[in-house]
């Protein structure tokens, strides 16, 4: 949608064009009206308007005034000169300004509307010519670092498939090697002594920052890849030297990385410590990698801080549970915007990452923990009861030995995703409700004055283009349609009780009579007075 500015001092003028004109149909919205050029460059400054339909001869500030000051404050915006005077000397000095068209009044309505579409089709043209290559090598310049992190970040949780691998690293100029091998280490701050007087917990994040800038400039001549992953821990992909026996080459990255912590406590006067895989592998091996550096890492609550830890498998046996943090973020934004299928596909993710492994009574109880805890942070973390959300099945976060079989756990969650998108639904439609009911209650009360969707808009502190959505989902109708309607019942109403037409016209917010006149019998086939007599 183009925005469209009418600026006119004759309010009958100014009202033809903004209502006999069907600017909707061609993808234009009239965002608002101006008398002046005074009151237009207030309404420019607050709805940033793409199109200005302009007046020359006005109080205040005349037109060409207020087009020369535009020019200067945006050179993208189209100027259309509607005026009455056919001197050569209006016309030209108009065009000088960069005005795009100057029509003399009065101009048809379809002529002007084939002006306003033109001026729109060449806005179109020169935005598309402003984002050429090079301003689109900038743009990828400056969001390659960010792609790049998401990338490890999807390649450690192992989101991607091989050939997917290939196809990035070629994408962002990346030189990771499908047969060469790597080992993974993830660094994250000691927790911060509740003595500490520099620091505190809401300091976390700067602090890991801090760590991240330490670890990229340490470790900037050594053949690796440095990412943060989702809580904001470090993560290092070391490529591994071909000649070099694995042991050896761990070895040597458990010395790298006890220096690197060294470093960090030189520089921040804080302890951070380290998680490193317990193996080398290619990049099919990098979820295992990852997960096995995160488990060393959760050991510190055991060994304490300013470690380097190397990961060591819990009586020969590899863990079941794989760590998916991907799939827990996509499980809670699909949750977050209403995406049934995704939420059920990350559950599915989930539960085939975990507790389809699972083979003894421990290992399923701890994953029916994982699964309450989950579930009850996303819940809470919108504000809402976990008892209202969940209703009947409330009962087996609590108990769970009601959960009698896999089966059943998996249902169970199925339907606490199913619970958790109508609770939502219930709440967005509440809210909408009470905004609609507002809108209402405005029209009733304030049928005598002027009102477009864009002022409601702005008393609502929403922007128009939802609002018009909203209303028109909730009602069925256009906010124009239904304040026409309005208005219109309320002025037949007034003339039947026999009052005058100036009288009807002035309660419904019409200022000129013969304006109103013919929207009246447009809309009810009679004139006022036939309906008054």
């Amino acid at each position: 949608m183009m925005n469209l500015l009418i600026v006119e001092d004759e309010i009958r003028l100014r009202n033809a064009l903004a209502n006999n004109i069907p600017w909707d149909r061609h993808g234009i919205e009239v965002v608002g009206q101006a008398g002046n050029g005074a009151e237009a460059l207030r309404i420019i400054d607050r709805k940033k308007p793409d199109i200005i339909l302009l007046d020359v001869q006005m109080p205040e500030m005349d037109g060409l005034t207020l087009a020369r000051h535009l020019r200067q404050v945006d050179p993208l915006l189209k100027i259309i000169v509607l005026s009455g005077h056919d001197d050569f000397t209006y016309a030209q000095e108009a065009l000088g300004l960069g005005v795009m068209k100057y029509l003399l009044k009065p101009a048809g309505d379809e002529e002007i509307l084939e002006t306003v579409l033109e001026a729109a089709e060449k806005l179109k043209s020169e935005l598309e010519q402003r984002h050429n290559e090079d301003e689109l090598k900038m743009k990828w310049k400056l969001h390659l670092p960010y792609l790049v992190n998401e990338f490890f970040q999807g390649m450690l949780n192992g989101k991607y498939e091989n050939w997917e691998i290939g196809q990035k690293c070629k994408d962002l100029q990346l030189d990771l090697q499908n047969d060469a091998t790597y080992a993974v280490t993830i660094v994250d701050m000691d927790p911060i002594s509740e003595t500490d007087n520099r620091f505190s917990r809401k300091d976390m994040s700067l602090l890991q920052f801090s760590l991240s800038s330490i670890v990229r400039e340490a470790l900037a001549s050594t053949l690796c890849w440095v990412s943060t992953n989702y809580a904001g821990c470090t993560i290092i992909v070391f490529l591994m030297d071909r000649d070099e026996e694995p042991k050896v080459a761990l070895q040597k990255i458990n010395a790298l990385t006890e220096k690197l912590l060294f470093t960090v406590k030189s520089c921040l006067k804080l302890s951070a410590s380290a998680g490193i895989s317990g193996m080398t592998g290619g990049l099919a091996d990098m979820n295992k990698l990852y997960v096995q550096a995160v488990r060393a890492l959760q050991d510190r609550i055991v060994l304490g801080h300013d470690l380097a830890i190397p990961y060591r498998s819990e009586q020969g046996r590899e863990p079941e549970l794989t760590f998916q943090p991907n799939h827990e973020k996509t499980l809670e934004i699909a949750l977050e915007t209403g995406d049934g299928d995704t939420a059920l596909d990350m559950l599915t993710a989930l539960w085939n990452g975990g507790m389809a492994k699972a083979e003894t009574v421990d290992e399923i109880r701890e994953h029916i923990l994982y699964f309450t805890y989950l579930f009850v942070g996303m819940i809470q973390k919108q504000g809402w009861p976990v008892r209202e959300v969940a209703g009947e099945d409330y009962v087996y976060f609590h108990n769970h030995s009601e959960l009698a079989s896999k089966e059943q756990i998996f249902f169970w969650l199925q339907r606490m995703i199913k619970a958790y998108l109508t609770y939502a639904g219930q709440r967005r439609k509440s809210t909408s409700h009470g905004m609609i009911k507002t809108i209402l209650s405005l029209v009733e009360n304030e049928i005598d004055q002027e009102m477009t969707l864009h002022a409601v808009a702005d008393r609502m502190y929403v922007n128009s283009s939802y609002l018009s959505r909203l209303f028109k989902q909730e009602t069925g109708k256009a906010f124009s349609t239904y304040v026409m309607e309005r208005k219109m019942e309320r002025a037949k109403a007034i003339l039947q009780e026999g009052s005058r037409v100036y009288d009807a016209a002035s309660a419904v917010g019409y200022r000129d009579v013969s304006y109103f006149t013919r929207v009246f019998r447009k809309y009810w086939g009679v004139t006022p007075g036939e309906i008054r007599n």
